[in-house]
């Protein structure tokens, strides 16, 4: 098959090919394409630049464990550093996968972890070492680690290394290995101060590029919101109640700024909790878990935290804090396009971040587009539509019948539609309420004089903000213009347009329905 070719071609024995076609590896992608014929052929050191998610484990990992030496010695061959312990913790799976039937002692080391028994793992003898620098360091001073037979050396996500001040213990670590080893960075970014660890430690190596900047951001569908910084927190949530299967990473710039968001979520009834520096890997992994088991649908973190979390189905990241560069805005949103699914990347913008936002799409050099944020009566419309559905879903499953009792004592003394409505006031309180959202303004708001209209057309009809517009000028003369606010859920949507121009949309529609209902009415007025 074409699949098993491409990877023949990259010269990988056949007892690995076996390993990743069970596996189920189809294509390289671009940066194994890349890195692993010069690993496999090649005797030089490589710096490879390329994004997260892009499959840089088996770029080095499969070409290590075919060259992997098998000497009688116990001491460590490939070390590779990585800059936190979930990372750590997944290479190392890879790297197991990878080695098929090979007699090859994989080790992870790491803090936070019992280091007796990594000093126990280390006398039994390893070959391979993945671990952050922190502890690897550690157990070199201690003289349990010995890199004198070293032939790999790994850098995995140097610049994130770089960000976590882990540079000065890598030169250290560096400085206990052998001039003759192969050694091979990855990073996504080249800052100056990885340029010069490279020159230091590193023979004439070869410079691979992969993956422009567009790559991390083309299965991202990019928003921005202007918003004010006291109106953050609400419109995050209207973005959360307007999403049928919110499952979302929100970051935030500060580990203080974390616990404050996840904690006013939690307030708020929604499934959320917080992942920074300062919390315990017993605790990381234990919400990580959670986390991809959908036990909760929302982890708010720091980008540090953030890094080597790798799931592949999340419906939305959301920047409720500007990154502070390009690189971390296209490492962030890069997570909503994993396993070729798209994602929707959200950003907020206030006042003062406008100038920087402006530099952040220039350098991109990616459409970002500017959406008003839904309303309370588009968040209120999305829940009763949300409700009809369960009860429908309810009644379809005959799941009612232990309540049949009690439904009658109360239809004895109440008319139905007052027991009904009484039921849901008891269970929705006041969520259906305008009132009980607050006002989310934008820099510039002038919504006098306009109409909101509901359309009974949304995503599921194949609908988007410029379908809308589309669809209202086919049938009425009005101006792109005067059409504004365009709201696209999945199964409506809202536009706001003047006065006079909602009279003659209503008119021309008026004969129009779906499902048995007007396609298009009258919404009330956005105050």
């Amino acid at each position: 098959m074409e699949t098993k070719t491409d990877f023949t071609q990259l010269g990988l024995s056949e007892e690995t090919l076996r390993t990743i076609a069970a596996k189920g590896f189809e294509t390289p992608t671009p940066i194994q394409k890349l890195s692993i014929p010069v690993l496999i052929h090649e005797q030089c050191d490589i710096i490879a630049q390329a994004q997260t998610g892009t499959g840089k484990t088996a770029a080095f990992g499969l070409p290590i464990i075919e060259k992997l030496s098998t000497n009688a010695n116990q001491n460590v061959k490939a070390l590779i550093l990585v800059p936190t312990r979930e990372l750590a913790l997944q290479v190392t799976d890879e790297i197991i996968s990878f080695r098929g039937k090979r007699d090859i002692n994989v080790i992870t080391l790491y803090g936070g972890q019992s280091i007796s028994e990594q000093q126990r793992r280390l006398r039994r003898g390893a070959d391979v070492v993945v671990g952050t620098p922190g502890r690897i360091l550690d157990l070199l001073k201690r003289n349990d680690l010995i890199l004198d037979d070293l032939e790999w050396g790994v850098l995995d996500e140097a610049d994130e290394m770089l960000n976590m001040g882990f540079i000065e213990d890598i030169e250290a670590i560096l400085s206990h290995t052998p001039e003759q080893k192969r050694m091979l960075l990855f990073s996504a970014t080249m800052p100056d101060r990885i340029v010069k660890l490279a020159s230091k430690f590193m023979k004439s190596p070869k410079k691979l590029t992969v993956g422009s900047q567009t790559r991390t951001t083309d299965l991202a569908d990019q928003i921005y919101f202007e918003v004010r910084k006291a109106d953050k927190f609400d419109a995050l949530t209207r973005i959360i109640d307007i999403e049928p299967e919110f499952y979302g990473l929100v970051f935030c710039r500060t580990r203080v700024d974390v616990d404050e968001l996840s904690s006013r979520l939690l307030e708020r009834g929604y499934s959320s909790e917080g992942l920074h520096g300062d919390i315990s890997q017993a605790q990381r992994e234990k919400t990580l878990k959670k986390f991809r088991n959908k036990f909760i649908n929302i982890l708010v973190a720091t980008d540090v935290a953030a890094r080597g979390i790798d799931i592949s189905d999340l419906s939305h990241v959301i920047n409720y804090s500007l990154p502070q560069d390009p690189d971390s805005y296209i490492h962030r949103i890069g997570r909503t396009g994993r396993a070729g699914k798209e994602g929707t990347a959200i950003t907020f913008i206030t006042p003062d971040e406008y100038r920087k936002f402006l530099f952040f799409q220039k350098t991109i050099k990616s459409n970002i587009r500017k959406e008003v944020l839904p309303n309370a009566q588009d968040i209120i419309e999305m829940k009763k539509l949300r409700i009809k559905e369960e009860l429908q879903s309810i009644v379809e499953s005959e799941g009612y019948m232990d309540y049949l009792g009690m439904a009658e004592g109360l239809l004895e003394v109440n008319s139905p539609e007052v027991a009904l409505a009484s039921l849901l006031r008891m269970a929705f309180k006041n969520q259906l309420e305008e009132s009980s959202y607050a006002e989310v303004r934008s820099f510039k708001v002038d919504n006098k004089g306009t109409t909101r209209l509901f359309i009974a057309l949304g995503k599921k009809d194949g609908m988007n903000p410029r379908k809308i517009s589309s669809f209202i000028r086919d049938k009425v003369r009005v101006s792109d213009n005067k059409i504004d606010d365009i709201g696209v859920y999945d199964e409506f949507s809202f536009v706001s347009v003047p006065f006079a121009d909602a009279d003659a949309i209503l008119k021309a529609f008026s004969s129009k329905t779906q499902g048995g209902k007007p396609l298009v009415t009258k919404a009330k007025s956005r105050s």
